[in-house]
């Protein structure tokens, strides 16, 4: 049984999640924040202005920002950005017991290794039980009690389900998947449609393109995923489809305004440095863009967009020969 968890990242997302568990009866609930004068005014004032601005976290949320203050707990969750998790689990893994209870909510792959979130945990700790969490979650939504489903996936059915049990809520809904593959590839590569929903958007055009940019994009995914070992009807769950429609629609969606922001004609470090928060996108179009090249998978839109931030290509002559490409059948 699940009595004590640890949040190890107090962004939007690690933050919404602490308040989720910690309103709920007989779990004993630490966020660790990276910097400790954040730590004690978040402490104090019970929020966090800089990712959630309107939300108050509970008075039974543990605020710290030593991780040993964290530890130990029956389950670990890890909410961090993708590129800073191994640095971060390596840490303190060292000192946590064998069979430790781990949990990714981290959507991306790892810059250069090209690994899924899972991946890296067990490759620095290998007696560790992964798990991981994706969907169409903006952490805005959950932290404000809006409805919202979930996808928790672990080889071990049985663990999928105690940790969906200790989340479950009156509005977040978990399921379960031992897909563990593809529930994070669709979280790792939705991000790059995301950005190309936004340049559609920033545009100015309109809907029978975007929806056949988020159909195509998920094809897209799925490819990939399945090369990668993945199920490709897990796509077609809250971890694909569903997050591919959140994250390409929401105003909540950073990846998107991204998109509206390179239609503008602001160039990738612009877009980077005009936010604090990490635009997973921008580094997941490289990794897939890489991957692709590697495995040899097709994945035109994703090399378009690669061209254009990081080769200069024009938005409208990508556009174009995406859709003037030979015709072919439609399949994934």
């Amino acid at each position: 049984m699940i009595k004590t968890v640890s949040i190890i990242g107090a962004g939007g997302w690690g933050s919404a999640l602490a308040k989720l568990l910690a309103e709920k009866e007989g779990i004993d609930v630490r966020l660790w924040v990276r910097n400790p004068d954040k730590a004690i005014v978040m402490a104090k004032s019970r929020k966090n202005d800089e990712y959630l601005p309107d939300v108050v976290l509970p008075d039974t949320l543990a605020i710290v920002s030593d991780v040993k203050a964290a530890l130990p707990a029956d389950l670990i969750i890890l909410a961090t950005p993708s590129h800073v998790l191994r640095t971060v689990f390596r840490s303190f893994s060292g000192s946590l017991p064998k069979g430790q209870l781990i949990l990714s909510c981290t959507k991306g792959l790892e810059e250069n290794s090209l690994l899924r979130m899972s991946q890296v945990i067990k490759s620095e700790r290998p007696s560790c039980i992964i798990a991981a969490m994706s969907g169409p979650n903006h952490a805005v939504e959950v932290a404000g009690r809006q409805n919202t489903a979930t996808v928790i996936a672990c080889q071990d059915k049985n663990i999928a389900g105690q940790i969906a049990e200790i989340f479950t809520s009156s509005y977040f809904r978990p399921y379960t998947n031992d897909d563990i593959t593809g529930v994070e590839c669709g979280g790792a590569f939705k991000n790059i449609i995301a950005i190309a929903l936004g340049v559609l958007d920033g545009l100015g055009y309109q809907d029978n393109i975007k929806a056949a940019t988020m159909t195509r994009g998920l094809a897209e995914i799925t490819r990939m995923g399945a090369a990668l070992g993945a199920r490709p009807v897990t796509f077609l769950g809250l971890s694909g489809m569903g997050d591919l429609i959140s994250t390409c629609t929401s105003a909540h969606s950073r990846n998107r305004r991204a998109g509206m922001q390179l239609a503008e004609g602001k160039r990738m470090q612009d877009i980077i440095n005009s936010t604090s928060m990490v635009v997973e996108g921008i580094k997941a179009i490289q990794n897939a863009y890489n991957l692709s090249i590697k495995l040899n998978i097709d994945m035109p839109i994703t090399h378009e967009l690669y061209n254009v931030l990081y080769r200069r290509k024009n938005l409208v002559q990508a556009i174009e020969e995406l859709m003037q490409r030979d015709y072919k059948p439609e399949d994934i």
